[in-house]
């Protein structure tokens, strides 16, 4: 991993644990797999712990590893060095994705309960008149009482989702073309068509994985089909959603956006998003920062544990599953 993502995740605490754990190779971290020391360490590894930043796991990197037989991943998605030559070789694979979807849940239900509110227009209207608004008029439009969310995908994400929703008063709706009616039954949700979903939800959360299926998924007929005043919010990836439609659905009033990820990543300066009211665009913080890097680190030291102790991983990474993960 790069040595930025290693001091972020892993503090004292955490590399303590790691040692407990295994023998662990001489630091600094290795960002470059193909030096001299580079080599000379992965001819002893049985395991890599990586993250973000490492480089690509070719079938030329792995030659230098005749040992290796797992890789643990302190962070979200394994496609970014993760390749067809580990999957050859039969190494093992797992992820802290599972322990990254719990902030990005987190922001989601935040930006759910706030935006069913309207806090943040309410805030600066009571900024501007620094007056309190007659609140006994408050249209019925507004609070999350009986409100319909939809969510685009029961994901690692979606899932954490529905879970943290069920103490609260929301008809919750769920498009996932993986998940049956039953199966979304289950979960306490309604399965719904994607046209549907989108008609019919006051709030819309996209937690769908950027794949060349979804790629523009959330289209300009989808998002023009909304109810005026919903709001979308997407903490997956931009290219999901039709960034031009998006654009000039909110620029004209009809919704309104929380937009945690863009496309491109991060908007030109002079993008017409910036300077929408209905628009809150925020810079990729769902996912796991500050003290939440610190579960990223207690997964990995765990499922090494694990590994080693023969009992397999809890979170694993398969190659039959990449068709449908980040």
């Amino acid at each position: 991993m790069s040595p930025q993502a290693a001091a972020a995740v892993f503090t004292p605490r955490s590399m303590a644990a790691l040692r407990g754990v295994c023998d662990l190779a001489p630091l600094p971290v290795l960002d470059d797999l193909r030096s001299v020391r580079a080599k000379e360490s992965l001819a002893d590894v049985d395991v890599l712990v990586t993250g973000w930043g490492c480089p690509r796991l070719d079938a030329d990197v792995l030659a230098a590893a005749p040992r290796l037989k797992a890789v643990v991943h302190a962070a979200g998605s394994v496609r970014g060095h993760v390749t067809d030559a580990c999957w050859d070789r039969g190494i093992e694979v797992t992820s802290a994705a599972a322990a990254n979807a719990l902030p990005v849940a987190e922001y989601t239900l935040a930006m759910l309960l706030l935006h069913g509110k309207h806090v943040l227009e309410r805030a600066r209207d009571f900024r501007q008149a620094r007056a309190r608004d007659a609140w006994l008029l408050t249209p019925h439009a507004v609070g999350n009482y009986r409100r319909t969310v939809g969510l685009l995908s029961a994901s690692l994400i979606g899932r954490r989702v529905i879970e943290l929703l069920r103490p609260f008063d929301f008809e919750v709706l769920l498009h996932d073309p993986y998940v049956t009616p039953v199966e979304a039954a289950e979960l306490g949700v309604e399965w719904v068509e994607l046209p549907e979903l989108f008609m019919r939800s006051d709030l819309l959360s996209v937690h769908t994985p950027l794949l060349p299926a979804t790629r523009g998924l959330v289209s300009r007929g989808l998002l023009a089909s909304m109810r005026p005043g919903a709001t979308l919010i997407n903490t997956s990836r931009g290219a999901v959603v039709d960034q031009d439609a998006l654009t000039d659905v909110v620029r004209a009033g009809r919704i309104r956006a929380v937009l945690d990820v863009t496309d491109p990543e991060v908007l030109p300066v002079d993008h017409p998003l910036w300077d929408c009211p209905n628009a809150l665009i925020t810079p990729h913080l769902a996912g796991s920062q500050g003290s939440e890097w610190e579960r990223l680190a207690d997964t990995a030291v765990g499922e090494l544990a694990r590994w080693a102790a023969g009992d397999g991983f809890a979170h694993p990474v398969r190659r039959e599953r990449l068709a449908f993960l980040a």
